[in-house]
């Protein structure tokens, strides 16, 4: 079976990207779940790209300690297609793979396995993760956020729709937390189309309030 390369994503870390790593996981700790909405904000006189930088890895973590334990029973007979219920199914594209150039329908494993590969090669590609703090993020460097949170998310939307029953009887529930830090997050920066958010729109209302969902179209 395909596997990932690794379970974590790892990268070069230095003391101003682990003093803003520390922000984050300070102002989550004070605030609770009910201040998360304040914690994603980005620290005054920070840089954005460096603000994404450090949560990205956070949240790429959070995200795989929360399929982890699901990987027995979503397999490819189980979850044959990568969906988010009936009306949502996501092809899988890599231009710099020669199997993907262009969208494939795959096992929702395969997807997920494919997706975590390609964004291990994203973040210790020093020429779109920068390790030293003194070079300049590249000028796409939010294009490539972007299409990160939007994968990522469509691997929440597959838990949420297909294994969410299983995620409460294992105790996973904390995790969900780290999803909660995650749509917060995308709704400050505006990093995801309103029409790949259409999948979790009642979840998102009933989870971070109606005044998030009435901004999905």
């Amino acid at each position: 079976m395909f596997k990932p390369k690794s379970n974590t994503i790892k990268r070069g870390d230095d003391d101003g990207r682990r003093r803003l790593r520390s922000v984050m996981g300070s102002n989550v700790s004070s605030l609770g779940v009910a201040g998360l909405q304040q914690a994603v904000k980005l620290p005054k006189g920070e840089d954005k790209n460096e603000w994404y930088a450090v949560n990205i890895v956070d949240f790429i973590n959070g995200v795989t300690a929360l399929y982890d334990p699901l990987r027995e029973s979503c397999t490819e007979s189980t979850c044959p297609v990568m969906n988010a219920g009936k009306q949502f199914e996501y092809l899988w594209m890599d231009k710099d793979s020669a199997d993907y150039k262009k969208p494939v329908a795959v096992p929702a494993v395969t997807y997920i396995n494919l997706l975590m590969n390609w964004i291990d090669d994203q973040i210790n590609d020093d020429a779109v993760f920068p390790t030293d703090p003194e070079k300049p993020f590249p000028k796409n460097f939010e294009k490539t956020v972007k299409n990160i949170f939007k994968r990522l998310f469509r691997v929440y939307a597959h838990i949420y729709c297909a294994h969410f029953e299983q995620v409460k009887s294992m105790g996973q529930e904390a995790h969900l937390n780290v999803s909660i830090t995650f749509m917060y997050f995308v709704f400050e920066f505006d990093l995801i189309p309103s029409k790949e958010l259409v999948a979790l729109k009642d979840a998102i209302g009933t989870i971070l309030g109606e005044s998030y969902a009435s901004k999905i179209k």
